[in-house]
């Protein structure tokens, strides 16, 4: 684990010093991209790839996977005028992935290489001939594998994934990727849960309690009864003009006795209550609800028209709770 840190430290040191420009310049060509990132590799490498081009298409950059072997075969279809390539090879002499050179030369495509040359070490390294023959040549040595033989990839495979999640990232804040970016591209699983809106979550239509503010509390209490929601809007046409609780109604009883039920909703009502736009993420509307100490947010537009109500138990299933 020291060992494999100690090569990230390496590794980020160079991207703040002697390989910036090159890291600024692979995240241009990233960014110009008119078509997609392929991202290829062989063997370990070809596991990091995977990774990086998942990590891409996540943060908003289109990407896909090239298996290297597959694609003398006829996945070289795959890339098009406009794409830009980013070929992993810790020797840079990966036969499979130099072999691939000469088509991506006549396509003109841009290759982005991540090999482990030592390019930015004082001591004369001999370049490699896939960094010698990128556009932008990224340098992901270490000083030694973790591996107690010194042979299996183990710290060159961690820099190369970090420095993939460093173009990623980069590239992203580049492009102002944002929150909602990302949940739109994360629909399923936690993550999607997670960021889940309001929207998706609230009850609308019939299922939202609604009482006029001349309703008689007899019959606020049936709709509250009736809709389940512990809770009933007090709207003026569609507008809100408040709302009235169970607990509310525990409070009113406590204080004025039966005499509650000859009052109207106007007169029962929490003026003012908690609101959220449709369009919040469910975290917001979860965090409101803690903050408050209530069990339910009533969701509206901007002319604070009734549009739905959005309910602890709602948030549950978001395994937020």
């Amino acid at each position: 684990m020291r060992i494999e840190a100690g090569a990230l430290r390496a590794l980020a040191d160079r991207i703040a010093g002697p390989m910036s420009q090159a890291f600024d310049r692979a995240v241009n060509l990233l960014f110009a991209c008119r078509g997609r990132v392929v991202v290829s590799g062989m063997g370990k490498s070809g596991i990091i790839a995977r990774k990086i081009a998942a990590t891409l298409s996540s943060t908003g950059t289109p990407a896909i996977f090239l298996h290297p072997a597959e694609a003398v075969h006829g996945d070289l279809g795959m890339v098009v005028a406009g794409d830009v390539v980013i070929a992993l090879s810790s020797s840079g002499e990966t036969e499979e992935i130099l072999s691939l050179l000469v088509t991506l030369k006549r396509l003109q495509i841009m290759l982005i290489s991540m090999t482990c040359d030592r390019l930015y070490a004082k001591a004369n390294y001999q370049v490699s001939t896939l960094a010698t023959a990128a556009d932008v040549a990224l340098d992901c040595s270490v000083d030694k594998e973790a591996c107690n033989l010194g042979l299996a990839p183990t710290a060159s495979t961690t820099t190369m994934l970090a420095l993939g999640d460093a173009l990623a990232v980069a590239l992203s804040e580049k492009r102002g990727f944002k929150e909602e970016d990302f949940a739109n591209l994360h629909p399923g699983g936690k993550l999607g849960k997670r960021l889940a809106r309001v929207e998706n979550l609230m009850h609308s239509g019939a299922a939202v309690p609604r009482v006029a503010p001349e309703t008689r509390m007899p019959d606020v209490i049936y709709e509250m009864s009736r809709k389940k929601l512990g809770v009933t809007t007090v709207t003026d046409g569609h507008k809100l003009v408040g709302v009235i609780s169970d607990g509310d109604l525990r409070r009113l009883l406590e204080s004025r006795g039966k005499d509650v039920l000859d009052l109207t909703a106007a007169e029962c009502m929490t003026r003012n209550p908690k609101t959220i736009g449709r369009q919040e993420f469910a975290t917001s509307a979860l965090a409101m609800l803690e903050e408050k100490k209530i069990t339910s947010l009533i969701v509206v537009n901007r002319q604070l028209e009734v549009e739905g109500i959005v309910h602890l138990h709602d948030l549950w299933g978001t395994e937020m709770v």
